[in-house]
């Protein structure tokens, strides 16, 4: 509460430290600590949640791609024609 408080400057540091029988030097370091991890606090794990899934996401594609490509490539290995839908069947 203390520190909330601080944060939006509702109150003065002398007036908070009266309030909560603290010194002053000490709520404007925890002013001071807040306002510099306050940023890292919530981007950091949110870009690191999203490098992981870009990460994951990356590795899936990558195994798609293998698996079309060896899908693509293993006819061709065998010797065997693709045969296209498109022509005429004969009939």
């Amino acid at each position: 509460m203390l520190k909330k408080q601080r944060v939006k400057s509702e109150k003065t540091l002398n007036e908070l430290a009266s309030e909560f029988g603290m010194h002053p030097v000490q709520i404007a370091q925890w002013k001071r600590q807040l306002q510099d991890a306050r940023a890292g606090v919530f981007e950091g794990s949110a870009s690191g949640r999203r490098e992981r899934e870009q990460e994951q996401l990356v590795e899936q594609l990558n195994q798609e791609i293998g698996q079309m490509q060896v899908e693509v490539d293993w006819p061709r290995n065998k010797g065997i024609a693709r045969v296209s839908n498109t022509g005429n069947s004969g009939c």
